[in-house]
């Protein structure tokens, strides 16, 4: 039922008269300010983060179950690779290696007195000359 003209106005002239007590406007002030502390403190921490994930989890509609079993499973699947290993495993006692070493024969390497650095010598079979 939609109100009439004459009952918006009779309405607006009685709530013409009306004023908020005194210090109103100042609860108002603090209480808001203290939501808004409060809504910034919701959104830092783990309370933040747990209440951004809630909402992302709520917005996903169906498929939630199935990023929820996916996480579960990925969450076994660590346990169990990073469980320690029950087996022990004996050491094999060390034994010592059974080789002779021997010098090796020098190297013969010619003297760079010895080398014939005359052009005569250049320029011989696969030998580029420059």
């Amino acid at each position: 039922m939609k109100p009439t003209v004459e009952e918006i106005g009779t309405l607006l002239a009685l709530k013409r008269h009306e004023r908020p007590e005194e210090g109103f406007l100042d609860d108002f002030l603090r209480d808001f300010h203290q939501r808004r502390r409060a809504e910034e403190a919701l959104k830092t921490g783990p309370a933040g983060w747990w209440h951004r994930l809630s909402s992302w989890a709520s917005g996903l509609g169906a498929s939630k179950w199935a990023y929820g079993a996916g996480l579960a499973y990925a969450g076994v699947a660590a346990l169990f690779l990073l469980s320690p290993n029950s087996v022990q495993v004996q050491p094999t006692p060390i034994a010592p290696a059974m080789y002779k070493v021997e010098p090796a024969e020098p190297l013969k390497v010619e003297q760079l007195d010895a080398l014939d650095w005359r052009p005569s010598s250049q320029g011989t079979t696969g030998e580029q000359e420059f």
